[in-house]
């Protein structure tokens, strides 16, 4: 019962933004360019003294555009594979408080999270590229004990000195030279005392599973299927293999394909932390604060059939709602998402509760509703569809949303 309360929040939120910034931002060619283009550690330090950002700019900027776009809660890369903190680390020089920036840009997003009431997130990668020990554990046996405890005692900063955490989002947990067992990833990081010594010190954070233990929540990356656990799908607005910034990115998803990625983890009970690469200054490209502005508008209209939505039954209206588009669900609510617009009349199959009302979501127009042969009909739509990105059609039903294998029937 206490884990479906400290669940409730993140459950009913649905949607949240993921953010990669740090050295790598200045390459402009992604994240992993230093392990990918094998530079040599002494020139990618020094990309530390170029990590400067602007007095003007404020992670407040990235909190505003996160509300603009109807996300509920954010998640910062604290630091990622390159060891590069965006904290004041005890046990690391390698940080922006300690490098040129002098800021504490953890301490300022906190705040900034805290001032406009999100959510959250710290993400944390356990690896580091700069330790031996990580590629050759046999050779360099001290080093990766070294690195490992780093990653205990930074842990342990991030979840001491920032106030209540929502979420801690670990990645970089595989190890080389292992058959990736998750038992032997979790012994070789000692993720269970370090995730005991975490909710001792956070007692309602949730964390995901990329330390070797399964903990609170899936994390399926770049794709929108489902876990049978709790789950979020990760995933870039641009290419694949670019989270953080990379400057030449033209296949940006479009509007309306981000949309249905939101609708599809809703309709399957989970949630989509959608990824921003800001540049080294910490701006935001305009093809990712316009994609998430016209998110936002369309949650304005439509959030009802997005946020606090729950699994809908397997096979609910037929694979969600036929070919047409997806469904949602919501107590004794159903919520079609139109993508593919039928015209004037609509026809869902697989639903087996009786239709109470039927509405065009934020409009009060009533639209008739005919149940024939166990098919539901919907009448006196609009020639076009009304909304560009997806038409939200509301039925009220007489119960909790119940359905039935319709496939099996055959055609008279």
């Amino acid at each position: 019962m206490e884990e479906n309360k400290k669940m409730k929040w993140w459950d009913e939120a649905r949607f949240g933004m993921f953010i990669h910034w740090g050295l790598y931002s200045i390459l402009g060619r992604g994240e992993w360019v230093l392990l990918v283009e094998r530079i040599p550690l002494k020139e990618y330090t020094k990309l530390a003294d170029r990590f400067k950002p602007p007095k003007s700019f404020s992670p407040e900027k990235w909190v505003k555009l996160a509300k603009e776009a109807g996300m509920k809660y954010m998640v910062l890369t604290t630091r990622h594979h390159d060891g590069f903190c965006l904290f004041n680390s005890k046990v690391s020089d390698f940080t922006s408080v300690k490098t040129a920036a002098k800021r504490d840009f953890v301490e300022e997003y906190v705040n900034a999270c805290r001032k406009h009431n999100m959510r959250i997130g710290l993400y944390y990668s356990l690896l580091d590229w700069r330790f031996p020990g990580y590629f050759d554990r046999e050779k360099y046996p001290e080093s990766f004990k070294d690195m490992v405890e780093q990653a205990h005692q930074q842990v342990r900063e991030l979840m001491t000195n920032y106030g209540k955490i929502d979420i801690l989002w670990y990645d970089g947990g595989w190890i080389p030279g292992t058959k990736g067992e998750m038992d032997e990833i979790a012994a070789l990081w000692r993720s269970k005392e370090l995730n005991d010594m975490v909710r001792k010190l956070q007692p309602d954070i949730l964390i995901n599973n990329r330390s070797g233990l399964p903990e609170d929540f899936d994390t399926p990356e770049q794709h929108t299927t489902p876990s049978e656990r709790p789950w979020e799908s990760c995933m870039t607005i641009g290419d694949f293999c670019a989270w953080g910034y990379f400057k030449h990115n033209p296949n940006m998803k479009p509007t309306t394909q981000l949309i249905q990625n939101l609708v599809s983890c809703a309709s399957n009970g989970g949630n989509y932390l959608l990824n921003i690469g800001p540049k080294p200054d910490g701006s935001v490209r305009n093809e990712e604060v316009k994609r998430l502005k016209e998110i936002g508008k369309w949650l304005n209209k439509n959030g009802e059939a997005i946020y606090g939505t729950e699994r809908r039954p397997k096979d609910f209206g037929f694979w969600g709602a036929g070919m047409l588009g997806m469904a949602t669900v919501k107590g004794t609510n159903a919520y079609l998402h139109i993508f593919r617009w039928p015209g004037d009349t609509a026809v869902i199959t697989g639903i087996k509760n009786k239709v109470l009302s039927t509405r065009i979501l934020g409009s009060n127009r009533r639209l008739k509703t005919i149940k024939e042969d166990g098919k539901l009909i919907i009448k006196g739509l609009p020639v076009e569809p009304p909304d560009r990105y997806g038409t939200v059609i509301t039925l009220e039903l007489d119960g909790k949303p119940e359905t039935f294998d319709y496939s099996r029937i055959p055609l008279i």
